[in-house]
Parts: C-alpha cells; sequence; structure tokens
C-alpha cells in the first residue's frame, strides 16, 4: 500500500511541475497521462512493494587492492603538494571502495590537467591492475613504463610495476625490474632497505647471483 501512495504521490507531482512550469494541454498532456498509466500497470504487474527492501548491489567488480599501497604510494611520491595530489587521493579512496572503474577515470580525469605527472601515470597502471583483477595489462604496462619515461629518477613507476607484477606470480620478472631499480638507488635512499627486504621475500636476490670461479 505504502508503494501505492509513494508512486501516486510521485505522478501527481510530475503533473503538478508539467502543467506549472511545462505547459502541459492537449496532446501532451494526454500522452503524459498515458505515460504515467502505462507506469502504473508495469508497476502493478511487476513490482512487489511487499519484499523487504535490500542493499544496493555495486556493478563494481572488487579489484586486488591492498589497503597499504596508499600509503606505500604517499611515500615514493615525486611531490606531496602537488595539484595532481588531490586526484591522487581521489583515486586512493575509490579503490578503497572497491570501485576501481571509477578510480580509472578520476585518474585520466586528472592527466587532463597534470598530462606529464609520473605520479598520475604510475597511480593509473595501479588502478588498471586493480580493475583487471590483478592482470597487469598492456595498458597498465604502458603506464608504468611513461611514467618512468617522463621521470627516469622516480622510484615510484618501477617499485609499483614490479610490485603488481609480483602479486600476478611473475616474481622472476618483478626480480629484474626491482633489481633494476636497486641499482639506480642513491646512497641513503629511504626505500632501499624495503626493496631488498622484498627482493628477499619474492625469492629473487638482492643483487644477481654469480658463478663462482673454479677452483
Amino acid at each position: 500500500m505504502i508503494g501505492w501512495l509513494i508512486f501516486f504521490g510521485m505522478a501527481l507531482a510530475a503533473l503538478v511541475l508539467l502543467w506549472r512550469f511545462g505547459r502541459v494541454g492537449g496532446t501532451a498532456r494526454d500522452l503524459t497521462l498515458s505515460a504515467l498509466f502505462l507506469a502504473a500497470a508495469g508497476y502493478a504487474w511487476q513490482g512487489n512493494p511487499n519484499l523487504a527492501s535490500v542493499p544496493r548491489q555495486t556493478q563494481e567488480k572488487p579489484g586486488v587492492v591492498d589497503p597499504g599501497d596508499a600509503n606505500l604510494r604517499r611515500g615514493l611520491n615525486a611531490s606531496q603538494f602537488g595539484g595532481d595530489n588531490q586526484w591522487l587521493d581521489y583515486s586512493d579512496a575509490l579503490l578503497r571502495m572497491n570501485s576501481p572503474r571509477l578510480a580509472v577515470i578520476a585518474i585520466k580525469s586528472g592527466l587532463k590537467e597534470h598530462p606529464r605527472s609520473a605520479d598520475l601515470w604510475t597511480a593509473l597502471g595501479n588502478a588498471l591492475v586493480a580493475q583487471g583483477e590483478g592482470l597487469v595489462s598492456p595498458a597498465a604496462t604502458f603506464a608504468y613504463e611513461h611514467a618512468a619515461e617522463l621521470d627516469p629518477a622516480h622510484p615510484g613507476p618501477p617499485f609499483f610495476y614490479g610490485l603488481m607484477v609480483a602479486r600476478s606470480g611473475n616474481t622472476k620478472a618483478a626480480g629484474e625490474i626491482w633489481r633494476g631499480l636497486l641499482a639506480r638507488a642513491p646512497d641513503g635512499a629511504p626505500w632501499k632497505a624495503d626493496l631488498e627486504r622484498r627482493l628477499t621475500e619474492i625469492g629473487e636476490a638482492p643483487i644477481p647471483k654469480t658463478d663462482k670461479p673454479a677452483e
């Protein structure tokens, strides 16, 4: 009963608004009434207002999102105060809500304003991997590689590229990416020890193994 009251209340409000602001009359009025009657018939046929309400199910598929990635990203940011940082924080929030598709859209919007932001291109790669449920797609690979081209000294692009590749199961390729980053690491880099630890955890030596000379 309540469902019908709500329906007729909304229909009446629509008619009043159309009459007041749209000057509905004649044929237009008949068409509007016909549309409302058709809607009522459809509701009576398929609707069931007696059913208990249920939470709306999101259409987003949950991606592979690690809540700690946002903290890692902030620690490796080239700038903590650039205009692109707002887009990065926004995309982090969307990823935490398991909405990687929206995160991709948000980052692309940020790239329109900051097309040369290595941080945004890296974040795009992360969001694309999350959208692909862990798949490091060619688009994600391009995003990481382009970020590295924009800022070759930035540790973020190769770090996250290696991280996502390692999570996909290809630890050998991840080891190669991370060892290359480690070889370029400046003395005293705060993330160097963490990178060495991660290399050890995935079974890849921080320094390429060499054969012992024959005695």
